[in-house]
């Protein structure tokens, strides 16, 4: 999904750390300057689009809500990214944080060593670092794939003694595609999702796991929509995404609809991402606006 090509027109200026624009309330979209989408258990070279597409996003929302605290304190904050796949989050974050990650699969954790950053593998279910170990304890993109979010959720909680994130939860139950003619590819992909073994409705579903943990989330959706004329390889690559395990002969008329869509600048796709950012503490909703 990506933003409108109008939309990223002329330089992209992020608020200042601390700073947060007048009228915002404690649940509030952030601003992402790039798109994203998640197709599950992607290959790394996907990983490294989504990480390209939002960390900006991410980056706005770690120093507006999380860095500029933790800068008033000397050394860099701990932080473990859970689910941490081959490293790319660890690697955008590390200049801001001292990092390590654990996952489940020991081929993901080799190649996150072959990157430079430290992790090991581990349960997120089953975290094996005492209580309040990092100052932060992260996630993105795996709660929708475990059994039992609250568990994990409950896990990260204990062995951070200050921030719960989670950077990004895909809702895949509410995608829009349009032209309406393509709103069989939102079933079909739905249907993909859930036969892989994740919830498609993570997203929506991110406040209250942290609220059965104990936790009062700041939450929000990542600004994500793709909008206009796009390069055929985009395109191409996103429909593959998205026809991923199905019969595409029998989707030939409806790719016909997608690739003059795109070509045209109808084609518009749309799926919320959700991020929740809790203290183990309370919230000091001072720091969060501004008159």
């Amino acid at each position: 999904m990506y933003l409108s090509k109008v939309a990223l027109a002329g330089p992209i200026r992020l608020p200042r750390a601390g700073r947060e624009p007048a009228g915002r309330q404690k649940d509030y979209p952030c601003p992402s300057p790039r798109p994203h989408v998640s197709i599950g258990l992607a290959p790394e070279g996907q990983l490294a689009r989504q990480r390209e597409w939002l960390e900006e996003s991410w980056l706005w929302l770690l120093r507006t809500l999380v860095l500029d605290e933790a800068h008033e304190r000397s050394g860099r904050p701990t932080a473990l990214d859970v689910g941490c796949g081959p490293g790319l989050v660890m690697e955008l974050l590390s200049p801001f944080l001292d990092v390590q990650g654990v996952d489940v699969d020991p081929e993901a954790v080799r190649a996150s060593a072959a990157r430079g950053t430290m992790a090991s593998v581990a349960r997120a279910e089953e975290l094996p670092f005492e209580d309040d170990a990092f100052d932060i304890v992260y996630c993105s993109y795996l709660l929708l794939w475990v059994d039992d979010p609250e568990v994990v959720v409950r896990e990260m909680k204990r062995v951070s003694r200050n921030w719960v994130i989670c950077l990004a939860e895909p809702d895949h139950s509410g995608r829009i595609s349009y032209p309406e003619g393509l709103s069989v590819l939102d079933d079909l992909f739905v249907a993909s999702i859930r036969e892989k073994g994740a919830d498609p409705a993570m997203g929506r579903r991110l406040r209250h796991i942290f609220a059965k943990c104990g936790l009062d989330p700041i939450a929000g959706v990542h600004a994500n929509m793709w909008i206009g004329p796009t390069p055929k390889e985009e395109t191409d690559a996103e429909w593959v995404s998205l026809t991923s395990g199905t019969d595409r002969e029998s989707l030939a008329e409806l790719q016909g609809v997608w690739e003059r869509a795109a070509a045209d600048g109808s084609l518009v796709q749309f799926n919320p991402v959700f991020y929740a950012l809790a203290r183990k503490g309370p919230v000091d909703q001072g720091r969060l606006m501004h008159e």
